[in-house]
């Protein structure tokens, strides 16, 4: 007696076919789950044998083998449960032959056979679409696989409606995507005191999607402007919304709507590992830079991560992904995000202030400054010396503008960028090509006069020089110009114009 079932094992968010095959033969009464399954696998066999028994199924008087197929792909993961119980079930006649030929099953089976929750429905769903199935998945996972779209899905609470349902003894109902609530915007730009220069510069770094680097004392206002960028950004395209929360899915940490609504923004602790940064650990799960996919990364106190920690941001930083080498697993995740971080100007905080500056300035300042490589400093777009509040802005009544007018300004800069680029209408200015760039440049002496006294002066690298001309780019978006200026790219070699311990820092 043997039987046949299909399911999924993951490397990454990507999906690869694993045929679950029951054999059963006379002999001493016995069951072995083979094909590289890790522990959580191995396991499955108590779990489903507990869970049939719960039912009043008992497993027949043989030996059983359960190969996952191919062999040499290492099986992770507690979602084998229900398709091995299924297969079990069929090589037992207890479930039509046919019933399950069609079919992607995923779930974890609970003692009492009820199916317990599983991560990665979403990219699997979408598998067995891509495939031509049905799915079978949890009912708590129903919602989530609802977003995949017109597809056969049967979600189910636990082995008895499922057995019913294939059966043709009970219908189960497809699960339905939940609705989506309105977003609420999230905290108001309107809430900071005066900081114009700083706003500006937000401005700027959310129309072109550039990354932003924050310096000033404590109680300047860095980290309530870094919390008020995801709501200045566009609202995730349908696209970019399913590659979010594939991502999510296979972290096990989606919302319980199934689906990711809002740009992420990621902030870790600046004790943050490596291995939490950018993914890995035996199971090389995704780590905060793909969770922060489409989305936003905040690192605040930035001089307190560990060098090894930031320097491994410098790969996806610059190719939008992230490859994660184990001796068992090589795993890519996306990981296209905008960097945002801010720090003190040193230790104490307040190098600008011989009043408060401790002993060391500014000694300590550059001591501090050292604990960031200049390859991570050159990978920022924007470097902004934030200075603190003058005690009549506190005091002031004025009101700020608000997120909603600067948002309107900043969709409006992204439409004209996209006309303007119709053959790449998706590629934001932060990543334009270098062929793009030099076109801004030609046939304009001014232009490039500039530039070449910005590289004298300011000791511009050639990294730093291509993002200075991204970042007038989108000045220049911002102002619904069709070509560069000189004062576009005046305000754009500014934020390049670092003041820190003393010197100018390109």
């Amino acid at each position: 007696m043997q039987s046949f079932v299909s399911t999924v094992a993951y490397r990454g968010i990507e999906t690869l076919d694993v045929s679950v095959q029951v054999h059963m033969s006379n002999g001493l009464p016995a069951m072995a789950i083979v094909g590289l399954a890790d522990k959580a696998v191995a396991e499955s066999k108590e779990r489903v044998r507990a869970a049939l028994s719960s039912l009043g199924l008992a497993l027949p008087a043989k030996r059983i083998a359960v190969n996952l197929s191919p062999a040499d792909l290492l099986k992770e993961g507690a979602h084998f449960d229900l398709p091995i119980a299924m297969g079990l079930l069929l090589a037992m006649g207890a479930l039509p032959s046919d019933s399950l030929s069609e079919h992607i099953i995923l779930g974890e089976l609970a003692l009492d056979g009820s199916i317990s929750r599983v991560t990665g429905i979403l990219p699997a769903a979408l598998h067995a679409k891509a495939s031509a199935k049905a799915f079978i998945c949890p009912a708590e996972n129903g919602a989530e696989a609802a977003w995949a779209g017109d597809m056969t899905i049967r979600a189910s609470k636990n082995l008895t409606e499922l057995i019913n349902h294939l059966r043709g003894n009970q219908l189960l109902a497809a699960p339905v995507a939940h609705a989506e609530s309105p977003l609420e915007d999230g905290p108001d730009l309107a809430d900071l005191k005066g900081q114009e220069t700083a706003r500006r510069a937000l401005e700027t770094a959310a129309a072109g999607g550039h990354n932003l680097l924050m310096v000033g004392p404590p109680g300047a206002g860095k980290s309530m402007l870094a919390a008020r960028l995801p709501s200045l950004l566009p609202p995730l395209t349908a696209k970019e919304a399913l590659e979010a929360t594939m991502i999510h899915s296979v972290a096990g940490a989606l919302p319980e709507s199934g689906l990711i609504q809002r740009r992420p923004f990621r902030d870790p602790h600046h004790s943050a590992s490596m291995a939490s940064l950018v993914g890995g650990g035996q199971k090389a799960w995704p780590g905060e830079v793909s969770l922060a996919h489409r989305g936003v990364l905040f690192l605040d106190e930035l001089a307190e991560f560990s060098r090894p920690a930031l320097d491994s941001l410098r790969q996806p930083l610059e190719t939008g992904d992230i490859v994660i080498a184990r001796a068992n697993h090589h795993v890519r995740y996306p990981a296209r995000f905008q960097l945002v971080a801010a720090m003190n100007t040193c230790r104490c905080g307040y190098l600008s202030d011989p009043a408060r500056a401790c002993s060391r300035a500014p000694r300590c300042a550059q001591d501090y400054m050292s604990r960031i490589s200049g390859p991570i400093l050159d990978r920022f777009d924007i470097l902004l010396d934030v200075a603190e509040l003058r005690p009549r802005e506190l005091l002031s009544d004025q009101l700020s503008e608000s997120t909603a007018d600067v948002r309107m300004r900043i969709l409006s800069s992204r439409k004209f960028a996209a006309a303007r680029q119709a053959d790449q209408p998706e590629i934001l200015n932060a990543h334009l090509e270098a062929k793009s760039l030099n076109e801004e440049l030609k046939n304009n002496e001014e232009i490039r006069t500039l530039y070449s006294e910005a590289l004298e002066k300011q000791t511009l690298s050639a990294r730093g020089f291509h993002k200075s001309i991204r970042v007038a780019r989108t000045i220049a978006d911002l102002a619904a110009s069709q070509h560069i200026t000189r004062y576009h790219v005046l305000e754009a070699l500014s934020y390049r114009r670092f003041f820190l311990f003393g010197a100018d820092n390109g």
